[in-house]
């Protein structure tokens, strides 16, 4: 019965969009490839990629910090996740905006003495760079977490009994401790991509063209607005099926000699099912006594 609801609520739907003249296909069909998106969409891509490099880098050397560094470091990396943490991406990406507010002026120099170098903020610091460096920072305290609590999920036995039989820190680390972390850091991260990937679109609000600050002008102009959402929403749509594919395959690489992993094949048959799998009971049945 479940199934047969939402078969004819998916029929629903699909009839709809198909048929409702105001979602204007054919506007959605000119501008999906103009130039003017295209740019927009290859900015996304770009700040989606830079930002997640970098950051996760550097939440690599934040993690690193919490579990075997000194006490100072150990305070300082949980002080800065926790922070970054705390405030959304929003209000970290207006924040570096408007950092000339706060600091007219950047320095280098000696701590309470001479300066070496000055320069302007608002023109050393523009929409784009604050937009990469609040993305990178969101990305790095996130990135932090999900590291540390990959390798901390590996039991400590594994490399006591490593050292045991004298393999070095290295080694242990690169064929014991981080293969089995993969596992489980590899999903969190697939799911910080696509975060990234949609947290770019809070960029437009300082007016740097990404795709939705793209569309955002196109509508303006030819008020057809509907449409051009639409086209920015099929464009997500389709860079994070891509990214899902290609982290079920690095999923698959890393979970190598599991016994649940399956063919990416069958997890889609068996995705496009429409009808449950029929229940099968592992017990016994119960013997049926003659005369019944």
């Amino acid at each position: 019965m479940a199934a047969a609801v939402i078969a004819v609520l998916t029929a629903m739907l699909v009839n709809t969009v198909l048929t409702n003249e105001r979602f204007e296909w054919p506007t959605v069909g000119h501008y999906f490839t103009q130039a003017a998106v295209l740019k927009g969409l290859w900015l996304t891509v770009w700040l989606t990629v830079a930002t997640f490099v970098v950051g996760f880098v550097f939440g690599i050397a934040l993690a690193a910090m919490r579990l075997w560094a000194g006490s100072l470091l150990k305070a300082v990396s949980f002080g800065f996740v926790w922070i970054v943490r705390s405030v959304p991406p929003l209000v970290l990406l207006l924040f570096w905006y408007q950092l000339a507010s706060l600091y007219p002026q950047l320095s280098l120099g000696v701590p309470f003495g001479s300066s070496f170098a000055t320069f302007d903020t608002t023109h050393l610091i523009g929409p784009l760079v604050a937009a990469f460096i609040a993305l990178t920072l969101d990305v790095a305290a996130f990135a932090a977490e999900i590291v540390r609590g990959g390798l901390v999920s590996v039991d400590a036995g594994q490399s006591e009994a490593a050292r045991s039989l004298g393999l070095s820190p290295r080694r242990i680390f690169r064929r014991i401790v981080l293969p089995q972390a993969m596992p489980a850091i590899i999903p969190a991260t697939g799911n910080l991509v696509i975060g990234l990937l949609k947290s770019t679109s809070l960029v437009s609000v300082i007016a740097v063209t990404d795709l939705l600050y793209s569309v955002q002008l196109v509508y303006n102009q030819n008020f057809k607005v509907m449409p051009l959402l639409l086209v920015a929403s099929i464009w997500y749509i389709v860079i994070t099926t891509v990214l899902a594919v290609g982290q079920f395959f690095i999923e698959r690489r890393f979970s190598r000699g599991r016994g649940d992993v399956r063919p990416f094949v069958d997890v889609l048959r068996e995705a496009a099912r429409l009808r449950p799998r029929p229940f099968t009971s592992d017990r016994p049945k119960a013997p049926v006594a003659v005369g019944q």
